[in-house]
């Protein structure tokens, strides 16, 4: 793999740094006490390409690889993670998969809209009784003619009361387990579709979480994406793509935190000179160099496997797991370096380190990334 990027990868790059200090910084803490991000912030992702990272220009798409899709999702989670979290799903989990699954038509109705910022996606997977045993899911889509009639419900769903389109996963069929698993492609405006706002996070306060209940939702059988009963494969792909871009968003945390941290020690004086003078004080600000560096190689990694097409579902877990954890220490040495103001939302570390803490819950938890890895080191299920 040669590290160096290439002139495009690095104009991405610096056209997302510009973006997020320009359009995001500024609004970070405002968001977060609002618990919403400005919605006028998604029209300008798409406007600017980044929901069409790697997406065939055919659609709309904006090209590039998965390098350069990894660049932009750092610097999105150096800014804020809600609005990180905007582009991994709509794009990472739905935009997507609809280009790998999708039907022509399925493409034309949606990919074009997706990527322009003028519609985002949702991706119902996740239960209230099913989180990490996603193939023991409970909703319901039954056959009716040409129809299918959900019922059912979503929990912990990002962007679910912003989305134009569910990407919804569904029982189909009487097979066991993970067999019986279908995707649709739902309109959110379907009737008996009904969605909550869940409020009250610890972190990823901005970003639009919610439950979604589905009462005889009526789909036509051409909403079915790819072929009956292989939703959960479907939906396993899609998420080893996606912990990628969440250990992307999480270098971009220990990024910010790296940059906190300096800049503060640097101002900070205490005993008659700055605290970056103490050597616990570099101590501290040294763990969180290391974690950075790691965690984005790791990083790059899964998108040099990808862009290559090797098999890359163990590094991305690998990935995923290093980095969200990593991400939890480097906000909480940042924290530990601004004391009792880090306390305080004025300064950024408070909330990078509530951002950081989901970041080992979702797109499989660090328990699972561990059975996922070990699983494919010795051979032998951990399920």
């Amino acid at each position: 793999m040669n590290l160096e990027l290439s002139e495009e990868q690095t104009a991405v790059r610096r056209l997302a740094k510009d973006f997020v200090d320009r359009e995001i910084a500024p609004n970070v803490v405002a968001w977060d006490r609002a618990e919403e991000v400005d919605r006028a912030v998604v029209k300008k992702l798409g406007e600017v390409g980044f929901l069409g990272l790697t997406i065939d220009e055919e659609y709309g798409g904006s090209g590039g690889d998965h390098l350069a899709y990894c660049l932009v999702t750092e610097e999105l989670g150096r800014g804020d993670s809600s609005v990180r979290g905007i582009v991994s799903v709509s794009l990472g989990l739905v935009t997507k998969t609809i280009q790998a699954y999708g039907t022509e038509e399925q493409k034309r109705e949606w990919i074009p809209r997706l990527t322009a910022g003028e519609a985002l996606g949702c991706f119902g997977l996740t239960e209230p009784g099913t989180g990490s045993d996603a193939g023991n899911l409970t909703t319901r889509a039954v056959r009716d003619g040409d129809d299918y009639v959900l019922n059912g419900s979503k929990m912990f769903i990002t962007n679910g009361t912003w989305a134009d389109v569910v990407l919804l996963f569904a029982r189909s069929t009487d097979a066991p387990g993970h067999k019986g698993v279908s995707a649709f492609l739902v309109p959110a405006d379907t009737p008996g579709l009904t969605r909550r706002t869940i409020h009250g996070k610890l972190g990823l306060r901005g970003q639009a979480t919610a439950e979604l209940t589905l009462e005889d939702v009526r789909v036509p059988a051409t909403a079915l994406l790819g072929p009956e009963g292989k939703g959960f494969s479907i939906a396993m792909a899609a998420l080893a793509k996606g912990r990628m871009s969440v250990a992307a968003g999480c270098v971009g945390i220990a990024q910010a935190a790296l940059d906190a941290a300096v800049g503060y020690a640097g101002e900070r004086e205490q005993f008659g000179k700055s605290i970056a003078s103490y050597q616990l004080v570099q101590e501290l600000i040294s763990d969180i160099a290391v974690d950075v560096d790691a965690a984005r190689l790791l990083t790059w990694r899964v998108a040099d496997l990808i862009d290559r097409g090797e098999s890359f579902a163990t590094a991305a877990s690998q990935a995923k797991l290093f980095a969200s954890e990593a991400a939890v220490r480097a906000a909480n040495n940042a924290l530990q370096v601004f004391g009792g103001y880090g306390y305080i939302d004025e300064y950024p570390v408070g909330k990078l380190l509530r951002d950081a803490r989901v970041m080992t819950l979702y797109e499989g938890t660090s328990q699972i990334q561990k059975l996922i890895i070990g699983r494919a080191l010795t051979g032998v299920s951990a399920f």
